[in-house]
Formats: structure tokens, sequence, C-alpha cells
């Protein structure tokens, strides 16, 4: 009896064993570079520099503008970040010239998109609004002379139109006359707005 069950607690021993080798396993695997360097390690064919873009490769966060809360460089609504293929991985561009990488050099960069302010902090505006707005003092810092000296006249509206403008600036939906966006924290909460685009349209399904 004692020796069944030391082989039992021996083969259970061995099971946990296997275990802990598969979630390592799984661990390193799926680190930054793990499926990318299992892609790269189950092919030794050459890919082309262009199909870096479909995967296989690590992109930077942006840097980031204390004073702007935007990527810096941003140009046209677009900022660009260095990415880095993964290692072993060789690239062949049109020209037929191979590339090796390591891991450490930049194969492209990737735009990410960034929006055009113009010094109107969103926290002051919300804050203007919500303690000063009878006053119109949210409408004057934003860039609307005419309601906010009509408010200031009128005490808000009565209160009403306080309330109201206090809703649309903290939903972001009245921002500054100028078309610019907040300042608000890249990485806080913002207000995206969605348009129908030639990439967000709804495409008709296929079916094979």
């Amino acid at each position: 009896m004692a020796a069944t069950w030391h082989s039992g607690l021996v083969a259970t021993e061995a099971v946990a064993a296997q275990l802990l080798g598969v979630l390592w396993f799984v661990s390193v695997t799926t680190g930054p570079w793990g499926a990318a360097a299992i892609a790269a390690a189950s092919s030794e064919e050459t890919i082309k520099c262009e199909d870096l873009k479909l995967g296989q490769y690590i992109c930077k966060d942006p840097k980031i503008n204390d004073a702007t809360q935007e990527p810096v460089n941003c140009t046209n609504y677009t900022a660009h970040v260095p990415c880095f293929p993964a290692p072993n991985i060789t690239c062949k561009d049109f020209g037929g010239n191979e590339t090796h990488f390591t891991g450490n050099e930049v194969g492209f960069l990737k735009p990410v998109s960034c929006r055009n302010v113009n010094g109107y902090s969103y926290k002051v505006a919300v804050a203007l609004s919500l303690f000063l707005g009878w006053l119109g003092a949210d409408r004057f810092y934003l860039g609307y002379p005419a309601l906010g000296l009509l408010k200031f006249c009128t005490v808000g509206f009565c209160g009403i139109g306080s309330l109201i403008d206090f809703i649309l600036i903290s939903m972001q939906i009245v921002g500054p006359s100028d078309g610019s966006s907040y300042i608000i924290d890249y990485y806080g909460t913002r207000l995206t707005r969605l348009s129908i685009t030639n990439e967000t349209f709804r495409k008709t399904q296929l079916y094979p």
C-alpha cells in the first residue's frame, strides 16, 4: 500500500513539473518578441520589407510634449514613432537589397494620429464653467466674447445657460472657437468623434 501511494505521489509531481515547464515556455514565447521570434525561427525565407508592417515588430510609445500633451513633431495631425523588427528577420527591398535585423535597428516609422492644440486647457475650461460660468468666464476663455458678455449681463441666462454650458464643455462638445482641441493628458479620457471615411464605412460582407 505504501509503495502504491509513493508511486502515485511521484507521478503527481512529474505531472506538476511538466505543467510548470509548459507554463514557463508559454510565458517566454508570448513576450514582446515571442510571437515574432517563433515566426522568424519557423521560416528561413526572406520576407519583403513592406511585409514588416504586417507583423513581427514592436514600436516605441510616442514622445509626448509636456506643454501640448501631444506627440512631438506633430504635423498635419500625424506624428511618427520608430518600429523595430524582431531579431533574425531579414527583409528584401524593391531593389533586391537585403537587411538583417538584430532587434536594435529601426525598420520603419509608424504614423500615429495627433491633434491640433492652441493653448486651451480642458481642466481650466471646466473649472471656469463650474465656478464662474454665471459670469461668462468660460465663454470668454474659449474665445466667444459675445456669448460671454451675454451670460455676464443675464447672470448665466438665470443659471440655465451656465448649466447647459457646463454640460457641453464637460462632454467636450463645445471647444475653443478657433477649432483647435483641448489640451488633455495624452493618456487621459478624450472624446473621439466618429465619422464616415474610406477607412470606416461599412463594407459588404463577402462570403466564399
